[in-house]
């Protein structure tokens, strides 16, 4: 494959929603069915956006998250299964790292399922000590639950 066409880019409003939904479809069995209306949100909420592009084709994505100077965390780096093995999934996460949102926080963080040696390779470290996740589901109280009143006494 040759990517010496390929156009990296750091501007999330261009980035082709529809196009975004087909490539985590086909490439990333963690988002297959996330919906476009929710992509814009998590890309509204992110800095940096990366997308990389073969002329008007969307064959590569990643975002961050970060308060700028202690943590950031990497999300979603996807590559169209047509480009893998190129070295623009290298890009795409390099693109991030040297992104000034994220280039001087302390720690920076990712999850991955299956890329670990992937990560390694780039320079991350596995991370035994930040193992806790919570599930944001729904709050569901029993239809006989009975209102409590909290008193707090500041000051």
């Amino acid at each position: 494959m040759d990517c010496s066409q390929v156009q990296f880019c750091d501007r999330k409003t261009q980035i082709d929603l529809q196009q975004l939904q087909e490539l985590f479809q086909l490439s990333a069995f963690w988002a297959r069915d996330r919906k476009v209306e929710d992509l814009a949100i998590a890309i509204k909420h992110s800095d940096p956006v990366i997308s990389a592009w073969d002329g008007d084709r969307l064959i590569g994505f990643a975002r961050a998250t970060s308060d700028g100077i202690y943590r950031a965390t990497i999300w979603d780096v996807v590559v169209h299964p047509d480009y893998q093995g190129a070295g623009l999934g290298r890009k795409l996460v390099q693109t991030v790292l040297s992104h000034p949102q994220v280039s001087n926080v302390e720690r920076l963080y990712l999850m991955t399922t299956n890329q670990q040696e992937f990560y390694k390779r780039i320079g991350f470290e596995v991370n035994q000590t930040t193992t806790m996740v919570y599930f944001n589901q729904p709050l569901s109280l029993p239809s006989s639950a009975i209102s409590v009143e909290v008193e707090c006494d500041i000051g």
